[in-house]
């Protein structure tokens, strides 16, 4: 997979960023833009805005349902001053692109780039991409010394810093940003924001939305039922079951839905997860019965059939069966089940796995998953559920025929 990074302050990400973003996707035939917010700019000390959470959130909100975008946390995870050069070789440690990364810059900083830490190194291990963002009557010719691609995207005239002034000075600026970030700034109040919440009633109904429509209500509804380190791996579980799907002939929009919502009642306590299990008549065993949360994922199978209206057989059975997985489960459910354990943010995955989520067929990925998600119960001494023994009962009785 061709992958490009675009950092920043996002504070708070505004229309120019994603267009940006879908510039960079449709002229330069990249797969996928990694959304990198720092938590602290070198470029930008002592700047004021929204602290890392809120920016993290808003940049989540503003991208349900397109997998051709994602969120790394891991410059706020370091915390401090952030450096380019490491990011770069913590994402191509993690994930495993398809050639060099790209890296986005903009014009504006071209011209301080053999300033950075460690320029050289950056430009050898990336390829820089240099977007116009400076108006005609700013620019100057770029003398940047370095192998690099100049992006001729149109110019969009708006800045973080715009946006925070026009929110202080209480002027027009909610189109401005997506409506996700929008939400949250008003909801928070952040950047000074004291007037009115923008109110919209919520539409219980399902009947006539689309199923892209339910995949993002059901996104956004999970972004701010959980904090952000869980909404991360549940996205980074669907974009990954995305591409599995894509890579296997299947309906990516299932596998990215079944990913989104297959954790959605880890946030359940013990008494509403054993009734929600107990509905769909599988019974509960005594190891869930000591253990409720071992039976998150059947109760959000349940739920989302319930509150979204979801019939579909094969989403069903690939959000129940993520944890315990089945001895008989479909192509789906073993997507799903592979995405849940090998998704980006895990940092404890061997990379050899990931690996072969590129480039090995379904069988090998699912068998090896389950080996080594096993191999980490049983070091960590924990009891392995009556499902994933017969599962793996039935993986080894396969590898003997």
């Amino acid at each position: 997979m061709r992958l490009a990074i675009l950092g920043g302050s996002f504070n708070p990400v505004h229309i120019g960023h994603l267009f940006l973003a879908d510039a960079v996707l449709t002229e330069l035939n990249y797969d996928r833009i990694i959304l990198v917010p720092a938590f602290q700019s070198p470029f930008k000390i002592g700047a004021e805005g929204a602290p890392p959470r809120d920016r993290m959130e808003m940049l989540t909100a503003s991208i349900p349902g397109d997998p051709r975008l994602t969120i790394d946390n891991c410059e706020i995870f370091r915390r401090g001053v952030s450096y380019t050069i490491d990011t770069l070789m913590d994402i191509i440690m993690r994930y495993r692109p398809e050639g060099k990364p790209g890296l986005i810059l903009g014009d504006d900083l071209a011209s301080a780039f053999n300033e950075w830490n460690s320029p050289d190194k950056i430009a050898e291990l990336s390829d820089i991409i240099i977007a116009r963002r400076l108006s005609p009557d700013q620019q100057s010719p770029v003398n940047f010394p370095y192998p690099h691609k100049m992006l001729e995207n149109e110019i969009i005239n708006v800045s973080s810093r715009l946006v925070r002034e026009k929110i202080s000075r209480g002027e027009n600026w909610r189109y401005l940003v997506p409506q996700g970030a929008r939400h949250i700034i008003e909801d928070r109040f952040l950047y000074g924001h004291n007037g009115p919440k923008d109110f919209s009633p919520k539409n219980d109904s399902l009947k006539n939305d689309s199923f892209i429509e339910t995949t993002v209500r059901i996104e956004n509804d999970i972004r701010a039922a959980f904090d952000e380190w869980r909404f991360t791996h549940s996205r980074n579980t669907a974009l990954l079951a995305w591409d599995l799907c894509r890579r296997f002939g299947l309906d990516a929009h299932k596998g990215y839905l079944a990913g989104i919502a297959h954790d959605m009642c880890k946030d359940k306590g013990d008494k509403e997860l054993l009734r929600l299990a107990n509905a769909d008549g599988g019974g509960i065993s005594k190891l869930e019965r000591k253990k409720p949360g071992l039976l998150h994922a059947r109760a959000a199978a349940v739920l989302v059939k319930r509150k979204y209206g979801i019939h579909d057989k094969d989403i069903l059975e690939a959000i129940r069966c993520h944890t315990t997985g089945d001895k008989d489960m479909g192509t789906l459910a073993r997507i799903v089940y592979i995405a849940d354990k090998l998704e980006i943010s895990r940092t404890e995955v061997d990379p050899e796995l990931r690996d072969l989520c590129r480039d090995a067929d379904l069988e090998t990925i699912f068998t090896a998953t389950l080996d080594n998600n096993v191999t980490q119960l049983r070091t960590r001494q924990l009891d392995i559920s009556y499902g994933t023994k017969r599962l793996l009962s039935a993986m080894q009785k396969r590898n003997k025929q």
